[in-house]
């Protein structure tokens, strides 16, 4: 089976790139993000659609339904581009769809460097090498490099030496491009053989394009060489990658969606020390630095070893109540046949060995014996007091075992039924938090169903085969433990049962006590994950030079390399140029690999914050890259919260959100509290002169080619070498580039009047332009994030809602929505509560259907708010956040509570109605009396069991089933002692059947 750290919790997106060769964000926003969206958004299935429109690129992100088939999405997302395509300008690029992947899909960044070879040699060799080989691996959707220098063919003109050669950028563009051509002329037959005609005319290295002509002028050719420099060199990039903060070049590998990541990260491993062999002299392959492979190791194994120390704790308790070997051995055997049809029965389905489907075998693990505990205890007793008897009045054996299976078998399955029915909610959850609980409820229920099934069909034949002869049932009487136990409940419960009013009243004031607690309990999604890494967010002002970023990133770097936790640094600033995610220059994303030191996470992420307080002008995000990734598909940021202003007019979107940031600022628990860069940054526009333009007979794409080449460069062709394609170009010596006046003097050839140039064509302006625009169901908005530390994240998302409305109105046409964690967490409370009530309905009617009386099913039901007392308690213990973990702990513990509250009513109605018991009182004592070793042990078996996980809250992989195994652990602790002396009393004070015989003291 494949194993992974948690379930897919991919909500099925599809991804849209366009790239639109340098197009301002406005302009792209308008011509190509608009379309797209408008196209798509009506598609069926649909859920949101967001966007980023950033200089010479647009992502459209379409988000549809939980559950629909990725390809069918694409499929619908595809059908919908063919129609919108023909509609974009032409110097867009046709929108092509990103490779199918996973939020989980990122496994592996590894970094390549030398301190010998040079950026172009690096990233040469992560472009044609190492990149190309690692998309032949199977299971491989994406690999994406960032940093180095992309290699290409460089023409670099010298304006002067065109100016006194009178040739025009047009001629020189011709000339390069029809440098390197290969032409066919077609076939020649000579007699009976044909020959394949073809002219070979492609160069092979700069120096053939230099050699080629441009012009005549006064009888001598003028070359390429004489007007331009020939040269390979770096292509112009937005972005940098480093290691450590030296430069590298950072290679992100990213798996497809079902993909072994375990198998997927040791065959790249092996590919990897091929490269590492093959590579050039003096490169290395760095994969220390953040490999989700290892998480999971480590998570798996976390939960595996909670799974065997609870089993081992489990064995424990068995030995020490039963007192018996064959006994214990016999009620064992559930465990591991119940593990096993389990694992079989999620491998039928398809599913994943995760730390959620572990956890829920482990969570089940004490109650897998409960109902081989019920019934073996239940077959030793009634072999005892066969025992006792006279010989001539001595029963066969296979007829007491078979009446003492049969007696408890309504009660356990009804029990079973029961706890199956109070975790049918977690199915109704939505969302992310539905695809990763749910993996655990069904592995749960599976668990508990195989474990019904032994105890029903395979523990009676055992107990036939191996008891009878036991020495326990030889010598008659219980172990040590168990007669201590009976022993000093036989004195507690008497005195409880003849004061009511004191049991009751005690009960309902820590009942009161508990509710109190809970309505004063943080909230929270689900509990905060230890990943063993950190993925850093920092941002600086936009308009930043990639130059100047990259320098802010290292300094980020070389705090973090400070402390002693930090192992690695992986760095990547502004974007990569296969990248989906839209991020200008100004921003950097680091991975960050730890170590585990004495310090706590906790003091380490205040030193970080305190270093990272010190840069001028940079915002600063926190974050761990699962966690991270689930942010960023939960609410489009990588935070935990994210408040989000919606309009149309960005410098009002701009004024809205800095007030929404201070008002935020002002509530305690805010930390890496950020802005959108969402900003105007300086731009240069040249403003054609259409009448100057048409007066000398030119189009404007004559003088935008002209600008472009100027700048940017123009791609005029292809060179290939060794089997790999390199850009031609043709662009200004960069030295010329910033000298506006230079540029404005370059010639333009016209059809009329010779050469002009291009200041007579355009006007030059400095001005102001948005640097990126993000919008959300076609329409505009600005984000501002921030996570929690110190306070539980209901709170706090309360204060910032209230300080927002105070102190932030909003205009017409103008509104703020909430997202992040918190709004899964609400959607999920108001989910389970509603699910839960239904559930509550149930098992009202399924009590009443097993005892026939709703007066017992109320007195069974006492048992969720005794349940509740030590649940509240487990809450608090855990740092006093209600999470949607915490909440699924509390139906577990419901549905065994009540299992509890089943076994003790339905035997004091049994010894009524079967055994002759007339006297009520009696039948309460005798049945709470008998009921205990067996209730106490279930209880205990679950409980205990659970102590691993409880207490490995800071270990990796045990993040969300700590907090609902000390719910589960102090709640079974106050139901299952008060269930053994508050049932029994009201019971006998409201339970008495009407053909009872009065009670006798």
């Amino acid at each position: 089976m494949p194993v992974d750290v948690f379930p897919d919790l991919t909500a099925p997106t599809v991804t849209i790139l366009t790239e639109g060769h340098g197009m301002a964000p406005e302009e792209m926003e308008s011509l190509v993000t608009f379309p797209l969206e408008s196209a798509i958004n009506g598609a069926s299935n649909v859920r949101r659609v967001r966007s980023a429109t950033a200089l010479g690129i647009a992502v459209v992100w379409v988000e549809f339904d939980w559950g629909t088939d990725i390809f069918l999405a694409r499929q619908v997302v595809a059908e919908k581009l063919a129609l919108v395509g023909g509609t974009l300008p032409p110097q867009v690029e046709r929108p092509v769809l990103a490779p199918v992947s996973s939020i989980m899909g990122e496994i592996l960044f590894f970094a390549i460097s030398s301190d010998v070879q040079d950026p172009l040699a690096l990233r040469t060799a992560a472009d044609t090498v190492v990149r190309r080989r690692l998309l032949a691996v199977a299971g491989v959707s994406q690999v994406t490099p960032i940093g180095g220098a992309e290699r290409q063919y460089q023409v670099i003109a010298h304006p002067d030496q065109l100016r006194a050669n009178n040739i025009s950028l047009t001629a020189l563009l011709d000339a390069v491009r029809g440098a390197s051509q290969n032409t066919s002329a077609g076939v020649y037959t000579e007699g009976p053989q044909e020959y394949v005609l073809q002219s070979v005319g492609r160069v092979r290295n700069p120096e053939e394009i230099g050699e080629s002509v441009v012009a005549l002028r006064g009888g001598r050719s003028v070359l390429i060489r004489d007007v331009a420099d020939v040269r390979e060199g770096g292509a112009f990039k937005r972005g940098e990658g480093s290691r450590s903060a030296t430069p590298a070049v950072i290679v992100g590998v990213q798996k497809q969606p079902g993909a072994n990541t375990i198998e997927l990260t040791a065959r790249l491993d092996r590919e990897l020390d091929r490269l590492q062999q093959e590579l050039p002299k003096g490169m290395t392959i760095d994969r220390k630095i953040f490999r989700q492979a290892d998480f999971i190791e480590v998570a798996v194994d976390n939960v595996v070893k909670a799974l065997r120390d609870g089993g081992i704790l489990v064995i424990v308790i068995v030995l020490l109540f039963l007192a018996n070997l064959r006994a214990a051995a016999i009620t064992l055997t559930a465990m591991p046949l119940s593990l096993a049809a389990t694992m079989l029965v999620l491998r039928s389905f398809g599913a994943t060995i995760n730390t959620m489907t572990l956890g829920g075998m482990a969570i089940a693990i004490g109650a897998l014996v409960d109902d081989a505990i019920i019934d073996v205890e239940n077959v030793v007793r009634r072999l005892r007091e066969n025992r006792a008897k006279a010989p001539d009045q001595q029963r066969p054996t296979a007829e007491v075992v078979r009446e003492a299976t049969l007696e408890i078998r309504t009660s356990i399955v009804f029990a079973t039924i029961i706890i199956v029915l109070v975790f049918l909610p977690i199915f109704g959850l939505a969302g992310v938090e539905g695809r990763l609980l749910t993996p655990l409820a069904f592995a749960y229920i599976v668990s508990l169903l195989a474990s019904l099934v032994v105890a029903i069909i395979v523990t009676p034949a055992l107990c036939y085969a191996f008891l009878p002869h036991a020495g326990s049932i030889q010598r008659g009487h219980d172990g040590w433990l168990a007669r201590t136990l009976k022993a000093r409940f036989a004195t507690v419960l008497p005195h409880a049962l003849d004061h009511p009013g004191v049991v009751t009243v005690t009960s309902a004031a820590l009942l009161v006590v508990a509710a109190v607690g809970l309505a004063r309990t943080g909230t929270a999604f689900l509990p905060e994950f230890h990943e063993g890494s950190l993925t850093v967010q920092a941002n600086t002002l936009p308009g930043t030079s990639l130059a100047k970023s990259d320098e802010i990133g290292r300094r980020v770097e070389q705090i973090m390399l400070a402390e002693p936790e930090v192992v690695a640094t992986a760095r990547r600033t502004g974007r990569a140029e296969l990248d989906e995610h839209v991020q200008g220059v100004e921003a950097a994303e680091i991975d960050v690999g730890l170590r585990e030191t004495r310090r706590p996470r906790t003091e380490l992420l205040v030193a970080l914050r305190r270093g990272f307080s010190t840069l001028p002008g940079t915002n600063v995000t926190i974050g761990q890259p699962i966690s991270h990734r689930i942010d960023h598909m939960l609410s489009g940021t990588r935070a935990n919260i994210a408040v989000k202003v919606f309009g149309d007019d960005l410098s009002t979107l701009r004024r809205l959100g800095e007030r929404v940031r201070e008002a935020i600022g002002r509530v305690a628990g805010v930390v890496d509290l950020s802005l959108e860069q969402q900003m105007d940054v300086p731009v240069v526009r040249f403003v054609l002169n259409r009448t100057a333009i048409a007066r000398y007979g030119l189009h404007a794409s004559d003088v935008g080619e002209a600008i472009e080449t100027s700048f940017a460069g123009a791609t005029v062709g292809r060179i290939f070498d060794r089997g790999t394609a390199f850009d031609l170009i043709v662009k200004f010596d960069p030295s010329n580039s910033g000298d506006f006046e230079r540029i404005a003097d370059l010639p333009i050839d016209t059809p009329t009047s010779g050469q002009v140039p291009i200041r007579l064509l355009a006007d030059v302006r400095r001005e102001e332009g948005p640097n990126m625009i993000l919008r959300e169901n076609v329409q505009r908005r600005i984000v501002i994030s921030c996570n929690v530390a110190g306070r539980d994240l209901g709170s706090v998302i309360d204060d910032i809602r209230a300080n927002i409305a105070q102190s932030v109105p909003m205009p017409s046409g103008y509104r703020v929505e909430y997202g992040g964690q918190f709004e899964s967490q609400q959607s999920a409370s108001r989910r389970l509560a509603v699910l839960f009530v239904g559930v509550i309905a149930g098992l009202f009617m399924l009590l009443v259907l097993a005892f026939g009386r709703a007066r017992d099913a109320v007195i069974v039901m006492v048992n969720l708010p005794l349940a509740l007392i030590g649940g509240v308690a487990g809450v608090f213990l855990a740092g006093g956040v209600l999470s949607v973990a915490s909440m699924i702990g509390f139906i577990t513990l419901f549905g065994i509570a009540t299992r509890n509250g089943i076994m003790l009513v339905s035997h004091i109605q049994h010894l009524m109605s079967e055994e002759g018991v007339t006297a009520f009182r009696q039948a309460v004592e005798r049945g709470a009396h008998e009921r205990l070793v067996p209730i106490l042990m279930t209880a205990m078996a679950a409980g205990l069991a659970l102590i691993p996980l409880a207490v490995s809250g800071g270990k990796t992989g045990s993040e969300i089933q700590t907090p609902m195994a000390i719910v589960i652990l102090c709640g079974l602790t106050t139901s299952t002692l008060l269930n053994m002396v508050v049932v029994p009393t009201l019971y006998l004070r409201y339970g008495k059947p009407s053909h009872a015989a009065p009670a006798q003291h």
